[in-house]
Formats: C-alpha cells, structure tokens, sequence
C-alpha cells in the first residue's frame, strides 16, 4: 500500500502515537512495520550487529543513536545481513552509511541522515529497553509502521481491512 500512515492514523487515532517528522527514508523498501526491537547506544554499533545477525521475520530494529551526527550506526554489510535475516526494516535516531547500496535492498530504512564515518566498536549499549525520541517511547513488544509519510507506534498489530 502506497500511504499506509495516513490510512491508519484515519483508521485507528485512539491507538497510534506518531512520530515527530525528521526522518527521511533510505531502504529499497518504502513502507514496512512490524514488532519492535529496541537498542540504546551511542557512536558504538555492536549491538546492530548482533541483532541483524539473529531472524528478524516481522519485527523491526529502532536504534537511538542519540542523534548522532557524528557516525553512522548503519552501513551496507549490516543492512545486507539484516535483509537475509527477514527483518522488516530499520530505523535510526542517528545515521547510516552506504546510501545507495542500501537503497538497492528489500529493507525498510530510516535515519535522521547520513555519515560516511562508521563507529567505534567498544560492545556498549542496551538491548530492548524502551526508548524515547520524537515526543514517542518505543517498547520493544510493541508495533512500528514507516513509510514516507513518517513514523507511527502502536501497542497493538494494526492492519486495514481490505478495501
């Protein structure tokens, strides 16, 4: 579906939490949503790399980078991994890297921009801890849907009724 956030913010406005708009889309895949999976890490990567390596079938990775527009928590081997791992997508409070190979890719990316210098790898962050950018808290359990249109969180799986 071309505009699913408009559809479902029309459908269900008692259950979605939108997302501040400051997020551009990078991945070859515009629209995507799935279970959320969180990371809280600053300039250090390792913990991306860990969670794109496990199956990511229905579930989406929200990483707070601290808005980091310093490095980029995200470049193409780590994008390519996630896609042969079925993760739905990726969204950044940070950077990525390698924009146009990941722009080729079957996974949905946003980030608040782009860095060409990658991170340190120091193994420090935390996994699904509930984090909170853009007037949203995100808990891991709970559902995020993308597309161009920007970001929604909801507590429940929301999908349309056919039309």
């Amino acid at each position: 579906m071309e505009d699913l956030l408009p559809e479902l913010c029309d459908q269900f406005p008692e259950l979605v939490r939108v997302v501040e708009p400051m997020f551009a889309n990078f991945g070859g895949r515009e629209t995507f949503g799935g279970e959320i999976v969180t990371i809280k890490a600053y300039e250090d990567n390792s913990l991306v790399r860990e969670q794109v390596a496990q199956p990511g079938q229905g579930k989406v990775l929200v990483v707070d980078g601290g808005a980091s527009m310093r490095r980029a928590m995200l470049g193409d081997m780590l994008a390519e991994k996630a896609e042969k791992n079925g993760w739905e997508g990726i969204i950044i409070y940070g950077c990525i890297r390698d924009v146009n190979a990941i722009g080729q890719l079957d996974l949905g990316v946003q980030a608040l921009g782009t860095h060409p210098m990658k991170t340190d790898k120091r193994g420090l962050g935390d996994l699904n801890v509930p984090v909170t950018f853009g007037g949203v808290t995100f808990v891991p359990g709970e559902y995020v849907y993308a597309d161009n249109n920007g970001v929604l969180v909801s507590s429940q799986p929301l999908e349309l009724p056919d039309a």
